[in-house]
């Protein structure tokens, strides 16, 4: 498995990181199969959240025996100090350790929520103070939709986060406009030495209305090997982006894992083919506005 260094961070994590939002809800069994795939193939980097369902319980009987081995990341998705700081502890325990790598404020996709979690009395003071009492080693953003570039750009500028995770894949990056954003943040990232992580990377875009659902994912994923393969390739192919994680459903997780073991079969020209012949490719988050 190819690892990339996490930034300032200075980790080697692998390319591809373990979404744990596929445990949201499968069994621990099932659970099991996917981690203990995960280690056979080098995956060394978790993300989970305190959404993500049952998520943190799933991973919980692995950490007294992985914690060392792994980069172990959850989110808090909660706006205020008081309530972030006790989402934080209830993830500690169900996860079963005394500490994370990175806690990430999570679902940052417009400046109101921003507003939320870096104003007074925010979500970014409680990550702060864990940071100060030993339980989070690093501080991150995450976010999804149209605006999270311009989003986490301006986060960048109210403080230095450790890691952005946000939206990238052949489709968004395709729009001017997303295109435009995105590079402006990598730029400003990569001053910082913040690590750039994506996700939604074999998304394909959303369920339609009368659509039978064959993954878990809440928008329609890929789920074609060369496909996948392609997609993989093209996100993998910026330099300064670390990882992605993987999607929402366990039964891709294996194919995710052998695009990127083979990551290079491909060339640029191959994968771009593949990606303009997809009929039907658009954004997960529905038809852009303006983001300027």
């Amino acid at each position: 498995m190819l690892t990339r260094t996490l930034g300032r961070l200075g980790h080697q994590s692998s390319v591809v990181m373990f979404g744990a939002a596929s445990l949201g809800s499968v069994t621990q069994a099932d659970a099991d199969s996917s981690i203990s795939f995960a280690l056979e193939h080098g995956v060394n980097h978790f993300d989970t959240a305190a959404s993500y369902g049952d998520a943190e319980l799933r991973m919980g009987p692995w950490m007294p025996k992985i914690r060392e081995q792994i980069f172990l990341a959850t989110k808090t998705g909660e706006r205020t100090k008081e309530k972030a700081k006790a989402e934080i502890y209830r993830s500690l325990e169900r996860l079963q350790t005394d500490r994370l790598d990175l806690l990430q404020l999570h679902a940052v996709g417009d400046m109101e929520n921003l507003d939320l979690c870096t104003g007074k009395g925010g979500a970014l003071e409680a990550a702060l103070e864990a940071k100060e009492e030993g339980i989070v080693k690093a501080i991150g953003i995450t976010g999804h939709g149209h605006q999270a570039p311009i989003v986490h750009r301006e986060a960048l500028s109210r403080y230095p986060f450790d890691t952005v995770l946000l939206p990238l894949n052949y489709y968004l990056y395709s729009l001017p406009e997303y295109r435009e954003a995105f590079d402006k943040l990598m730029e400003a990232a990569g001053q910082s030495g913040a690590a750039v992580r994506v996700i939604k990377a074999v998304a394909k875009g959303p369920w339609g209305e009368h659509q039978t659902r064959t993954h878990a994912t809440w928008y329609e994923p890929f789920d074609q090997q060369d496909i996948i393969d392609a997609c993989v390739h093209f996100v993998m192919s910026f330099p300064g982006i670390v990882g992605f994680a993987s999607a929402g459903d366990i039964h891709l997780f294996p194919k995710i894992v052998e695009a990127a073991e083979h990551y290079g079969r491909l060339n640029d020209e191959r994968a771009t083919a593949i990606l303009q012949a997809i009929s039907g490719y658009s954004s997960p988050f529905g038809a852009p506005t303006s983001i300027a």
